[in-house]
């Protein structure tokens, strides 16, 4: 099925409005009901332009139909809502060219193909092949160079590789992207790799940004690894039996200020995956008689639908720009 059948929406008039008006597109990525649910109680609350993102091992998690199913349920109440919010969905690291094929077939009207950790040129071929195909179903590709260190989904890279701006322009019109996620200092996942105990990630490298708006005018620019990881939900964690240490996010002052330059996209995912964890537990910690899972899946969920809000309002300013 075709994404236009059931009512989303490609990157590309998203990322105009989002790049001269000086905010990001929100990239939420759901591995359960309950996640997507919020996402779109929040963009419909808050008036935002939503990606929906769903990764291969959420994919493989949540099942193919499922995925396809709940996009589509989740695009009906978008329409049902009034609320005219543009709505994307997204393949999050497709790994291959048959994965994106897959996600394509199965109504994604955007893909993003990973080959950041393949050679320059090799990458460049692996991202042209997804974008010729994809671009015949008007379909919107999202490449990288440059790579993330961490671990989430099935991201695991030991070490980060800042992009090199001198690349860009030629990594972009080889392959043919739409958009391009780029290595500046954020990471995947809670524990960012090589960072001591107690430690702080450096600040993010907006001489690096800068350069590439330089020499990619007007071109989109992709954060991945954008999650703040709010030390409340951290300590509620450990407080009810977790135990979670070194964990660090990226400033929030830092993903707003990358928001008003040429970033259009900003990924946040382990913020939903820390935040439920802590309210689950503190529910099931409270009150351990507690079996019905609606009983703590409710106020997770009531927590996200806070939490998409809150950045839409305040860090990628994308509340209110239908």
């Amino acid at each position: 099925m075709h994404y236009t059948e059931i009512g989303f929406v490609n990157t590309k008039r998203m990322f105009e409005k989002a790049y001269g008006g000086g905010y990001a597109v929100p990239a939420y990525n759901f591995v359960n009901m309950e996640q997507l649910q919020a996402i779109v109680t929040a963009c419909i609350e808050t008036r935002s332009p939503v990606i929906i993102q769903a990764s291969k091992r959420a994919r493989e998690y949540v099942g193919r139909e499922f995925v396809r199913h709940m996009a589509q349920a989740a695009m009906e109440v978008v329409r049902s809502s009034g609320s005219g919010i543009p709505c994307a969905l997204h393949l999050d690291h497709g790994d291959s060219p048959d994965e994106c094929a897959s996600g394509i077939e199965d109504g994604f009207s955007s893909v993003m193909i990973d080959g950041s950790a393949l050679p320059f040129d090799d990458n460049i071929r692996l991202t042209k092949e997804v974008a010729d195909f994809a671009h015949r179903l008007d379909v919107t590709v999202e490449g990288e160079l440059g790579t993330l260190s961490g671990v989430e989904e099935e991201v695991r890279r030991s070490t980060s590789a800042y992009t090199d701006p001198k690349l860009v322009e030629e990594f972009v019109k080889r392959s043919g992207v739409d958009s391009l996620a780029v290595s500046i200092g954020t990471a995947h996942g809670l524990n960012k790799v090589g960072m001591k105990p107690g430690g702080q990630l450096p600040p993010l490298r907006f001489d690096i940004l800068e350069e590439i708006k330089r020499r990619l005018p007007g071109f989109p620019i992709v954060l991945h690894g954008s999650s703040a990881l709010p030390a409340k939900y951290v300590d509620m964690v450990n407080c009810y039996g977790g135990r979670l240490s070194d964990v660090a996010g990226i400033p929030e002052e830092q993903i707003r200020e990358a928001a008003a330059s040429c970033v259009c996209k900003v990924n946040i995912a382990s913020d939903a995956l820390l935040t439920t964890t802590a309210v689950v537990r503190k529910v099931l910690s409270e009150d351990p008689g507690v079996f019905d899972t609606r009983k703590y899946l409710g106020p997770a969920r009531e927590a996200l639908v806070a939490l998409y809000a809150r950045k839409n309002r305040e860090v990628l300013k994308s509340a209110g720009r239908v």
